[in-house]
């Protein structure tokens, strides 16, 4: 069962506000008046009022990261560390993907003839897979 947390927008403003050089631009941005016009007119909103007359912030996935680092709840703590162990995931696939790729070229260039023909092979299929016959027209008996 999730369990949604809610942190009130003057809260979250105003960490965000002293913890300002954690968000450049590319990271935060507020809201622009026409941007808030549409959030209304497609109800996720319910009216301008409901933002206390300030411009909403938003958050890339990078400001995200940012903020889970800077709230103090146990789901923003939950977040970071979910972030972090993503990152030390990609970081690994990353290597044995580098690792997979040298072991590759290595056996390319110890084996050269055997990489030609099966290029050729790979090459044969998919020109004979573009060069379909084409369905005839004109009279058929």
């Amino acid at each position: 069962m999730a369990i949604l947390y809610r942190i009130e927008n003057r809260i979250l403003k105003q960490t965000v506000k002293r913890n300002l050089k954690r968000f450049p631009e590319d990271f935060m941005f507020s809201l622009s008046e026409p941007e808030i016009n549409q959030l209304v007119s497609q109800n996720v909103i319910p009216s301008k009022s409901y933002f206390g007359g300030s411009f909403p912030f938003a958050f890339t996935e990078q400001g995200v990261a940012m903020l889970s680092s800077v709230l103090k709840s146990d789901k923003a703590i939950e977040v970071n560390i979910s972030i972090i162990r993503a990152f030390v995931t990609f970081r690994q696939f990353s290597l044995s993907y580098n690792e997979l790729k040298d072991r590759i070229l290595e056996i390319e260039s110890q084996f050269p003839d055997i990489y030609k023909a099966l290029n050729y092979l790979i090459d044969k299929d998919t020109v004979s897979k573009n060069n379909k016959e084409r369905n005839k027209i004109g009279y058929k008996k």
